[in-house]
């Protein structure tokens, strides 16, 4: 059988072990551990990492990762699961999305051992899990009051990425580029393929975004051949291959009348911008044929702000080019 090993301890066949990973200490000298909770089946197969909470405050995540340990997903029949429910524990403690250097962990790695906090944070994930995985699923949320229709982020060009995208089958697959210094990039110059899953709203439990999340990941799990049921998906996963924001032209007050997941077309009125005075009041247009794939929840707006963000399948790219 093969070796599975993490953060320096070997986890033996029908092993379940809690590893936590010393990352720094506060001010005050309370040490700082991550926890890596690692399930291995007594059958060989592959390893999954399951990572939450790079952001402090996107708990959607952390919930996901949470729920698949309470209820004993991570226990599979084949293969060994590292569940990672937060990884900047920083953020979480002050209900943050970076660590208190305002550095974010998500945009410093490989990171280095003796860097800032977010590089060590970042050196420790690469050094101590990522070489001994084979795949793995990486949560977020939308941040700053805006919530993300459950999505997976991933690269489209890259097969072995695609199959992991469409197996997990969220409602959209969002074909998406690798960005400099982040986990899934730096992941992919080891040979570890991870796609991203976002869903809700950074400091809000989505129960949509977390049911999708937990019943994707049980599907990927059944396609790496690590379980043998899963949940079927419960809406059709629409591929996106561009996206546009809408924006406001005018500061003030913003109210949407349209959901996220919706489906609308270029020139449908999407919502209304007012001013507190009742002296103002603006119309706001789609000004793409899309799928809401984000929205802004925050009714306070100034101008250039970001209200909507579309997603275009096929479908809405034929449309677009038929209304030019």
């Amino acid at each position: 059988m093969r070796r599975v090993i993490i953060a320096g301890q070997e986890i033996l066949p029908g092993e379940f072990r809690e590893i936590n990973i010393n990352i720094a200490r506060l001010p005050s000298h309370t040490q700082i551990d991550t926890p890596i909770y690692v399930a291995r089946s007594k059958e060989d197969g592959p390893t999954l990492a399951l990572i939450a909470g790079m952001h402090g405050d996107e708990i959607n995540g952390m919930e996901i990762v949470r729920r698949i340990i309470d209820q004993g997903y991570n226990m599979v029949q084949r293969g060994t699961v590292v569940c990672m429910p937060v990884i900047n524990v920083y953020g979480f403690l002050n209900y943050s999305r970076e660590v208190p250097d305002g550095k974010d962990v998500n945009r410093s790695f490989p990171g280095s051992k003796n860097g800032s906090l977010a590089s060590r944070v970042a050196y420790h994930l690469m050094n101590d899990v990522i070489p001994f995985i084979d795949c793995g699923i990486d949560f977020h949320t939308g941040g700053a009051m805006r919530s993300n229709y459950p999505q997976v982020r991933a690269v489209l060009r890259e097969p072995h990425i695609v199959e992991l995208a469409e197996a997990f089958c969220a409602p959209f697959t969002i074909d998406a580029p690798f960005r400099p210094n982040s986990l899934r990039k730096e992941a992919s110059r080891k040979g570890k393929n991870i796609i991203v899953f976002e869903g809700g709203e950074s400091l809000r439990f989505d129960l949509q975004a977390i049911e999708e999340g937990v019943a994707g990941t049980l599907r990927l799990m059944k396609h790496l051949g690590m379980i043998d049921s899963a949940p079927a998906p419960r809406e059709s996963n629409r591929v996106i291959w561009n996206t546009s924001w809408i924006r406001a032209k005018h500061a003030g007050l913003f109210q949407p009348n349209v959901q996220a997941g919706q489906l609308v077309h270029r020139g449908d009125w999407v919502g209304t911008i007012t001013d507190p005075f009742g002296e103002f009041k603006e119309e706001v247009k789609a000004t793409e044929t899309g799928y809401i794939i984000g929205l802004n929840n925050s009714p306070v707006i100034n101008a250039g702000d970001a209200l909507m963000h579309l997603g275009m399948d096929n479908f809405c790219r034929l449309d677009n080019l038929k209304e030019d």
